[in-house]
Protein backbone atom coordinates (compact mmCIF):
# COMPACT_ATOMS: atom_id res chain seq x y z
CA UNK A 1 0.00 0.00 0.00
CA UNK A 2 1.33 4.00 -0.84
CA UNK A 3 2.04 5.39 2.02
CA UNK A 4 3.66 8.76 2.93
CA UNK A 5 6.79 7.85 4.81
CA UNK A 6 8.98 10.92 4.51
CA UNK A 7 9.02 14.72 4.63
CA UNK A 8 11.70 16.61 3.03
CA UNK A 9 12.40 19.83 4.17
CA UNK A 10 14.44 22.48 2.13
CA UNK A 11 17.27 24.65 4.56
CA UNK A 12 19.90 27.06 3.73
CA UNK A 13 21.54 26.24 7.07
CA UNK A 14 21.70 22.21 7.62
CA UNK A 15 23.36 23.21 11.25
CA UNK A 16 20.84 25.56 12.63
CA UNK A 17 18.14 23.53 10.96
CA UNK A 18 19.22 20.08 12.65
CA UNK A 19 20.14 22.32 16.26
CA UNK A 20 16.88 23.64 15.85
CA UNK A 21 14.60 20.45 15.50
CA UNK A 22 17.07 18.27 17.65
CA UNK A 23 16.25 21.09 20.70
CA UNK A 24 12.38 21.50 19.87
CA UNK A 25 11.71 17.81 19.26
CA UNK A 26 14.25 15.71 20.64
CA UNK A 27 14.95 14.44 16.94
CA UNK A 28 17.88 12.42 16.32
CA UNK A 29 19.48 13.28 12.97
CA UNK A 30 21.84 11.03 11.12
CA UNK A 31 24.23 13.55 8.52
CA UNK A 32 24.67 12.11 5.25
CA UNK A 33 27.37 14.48 3.99
CA UNK A 34 27.68 18.04 4.41
CA UNK A 35 24.31 19.10 3.08
CA UNK A 36 21.88 16.78 4.07
CA UNK A 37 20.71 15.37 7.64
CA UNK A 38 17.57 13.00 8.58
CA UNK A 39 15.58 11.02 11.48
CA UNK A 40 15.37 7.39 11.12
CA UNK A 41 13.06 5.89 12.74
CA UNK A 42 11.10 3.85 10.26
CA UNK A 43 8.35 5.00 10.41
CA UNK A 44 7.43 8.96 8.52
CA UNK A 45 11.28 10.34 9.07
CA UNK A 46 12.15 13.81 8.11
CA UNK A 47 15.07 14.79 6.10
CA UNK A 48 16.59 18.33 5.85
CA UNK A 49 18.14 18.94 2.21
CA UNK A 50 20.90 22.02 2.24
CA UNK A 51 22.16 21.47 -1.08
CA UNK A 52 20.36 23.92 -3.52
CA UNK A 53 20.60 22.36 -6.18
CA UNK A 54 18.86 19.16 -5.02
CA UNK A 55 16.43 21.41 -2.60
CA UNK A 56 12.57 21.76 -3.91
CA UNK A 57 11.10 25.21 -2.55
CA UNK A 58 8.43 24.03 -0.09
CA UNK A 59 8.31 20.89 1.73
CA UNK A 60 8.83 17.75 -0.50
CA UNK A 61 6.43 14.69 0.82
CA UNK A 62 7.72 11.14 -0.02
CA UNK A 63 5.33 8.26 -1.14
CA UNK A 64 6.60 4.55 -0.81
CA UNK A 65 5.31 2.17 -2.69
CA UNK A 66 6.14 -1.72 -3.30
CA UNK A 67 7.16 -1.36 -7.09
CA UNK A 68 8.57 2.02 -9.22
CA UNK A 69 8.07 1.58 -12.22
CA UNK A 70 4.25 0.74 -11.55
CA UNK A 71 3.71 3.87 -9.62
CA UNK A 72 5.97 6.15 -12.10
CA UNK A 73 3.14 4.54 -14.86
CA UNK A 74 0.18 5.53 -12.70
CA UNK A 75 1.47 9.13 -11.93
CA UNK A 76 2.05 9.85 -15.49
CA UNK A 77 -1.35 8.23 -16.67
CA UNK A 78 -3.65 9.64 -14.36
CA UNK A 79 -1.74 13.73 -15.42
CA UNK A 80 1.00 14.16 -13.19
CA UNK A 81 4.47 15.54 -14.83
CA UNK A 82 7.60 13.89 -13.56
CA UNK A 83 10.12 16.60 -12.84
CA UNK A 84 13.53 14.29 -11.53
CA UNK A 85 13.43 10.72 -13.60
CA UNK A 86 14.08 7.65 -11.55
CA UNK A 87 17.47 7.85 -9.75
CA UNK A 88 18.96 6.28 -6.76
CA UNK A 89 19.36 7.54 -3.22
CA UNK A 90 21.07 5.37 0.42
CA UNK A 91 18.40 3.39 1.00
CA UNK A 92 16.58 2.89 -2.18
CA UNK A 93 15.37 4.52 -5.42
CA UNK A 94 12.78 7.59 -6.14
CA UNK A 95 11.46 10.17 -8.75
CA UNK A 96 9.97 13.69 -7.94
CA UNK A 97 6.75 14.81 -10.04
CA UNK A 98 3.88 17.85 -9.87
CA UNK A 99 0.31 17.31 -9.61
CA UNK A 100 -1.88 19.00 -11.66
CA UNK A 101 -2.14 21.66 -8.90
CA UNK A 102 1.62 22.15 -9.46
CA UNK A 103 2.52 20.43 -5.98
CA UNK A 104 6.01 19.02 -6.00
CA UNK A 105 6.25 15.20 -4.63
CA UNK A 106 8.51 11.88 -4.84
CA UNK A 107 7.73 8.07 -4.88
CA UNK A 108 10.23 6.03 -3.41
CA UNK A 109 11.18 2.63 -2.95
CA UNK A 110 12.86 1.00 -0.39
CA UNK A 111 16.50 -1.12 -1.59
CA UNK A 112 15.02 -3.93 0.79
CA UNK A 113 11.76 -3.90 -1.81
CA UNK A 114 13.38 -4.09 -4.58
CA UNK A 115 15.38 -7.31 -6.10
Amino acid sequence: MARPNYIELPTRDIAAARSFYEQAFGWSLTAFGPTYACTMTGDVDIGLQADAAEATKAPLTVIQVDDLETALAAVTRAGGTVVRPIFSFPGGRRFQFTDPSGNELAVMQSSADHG
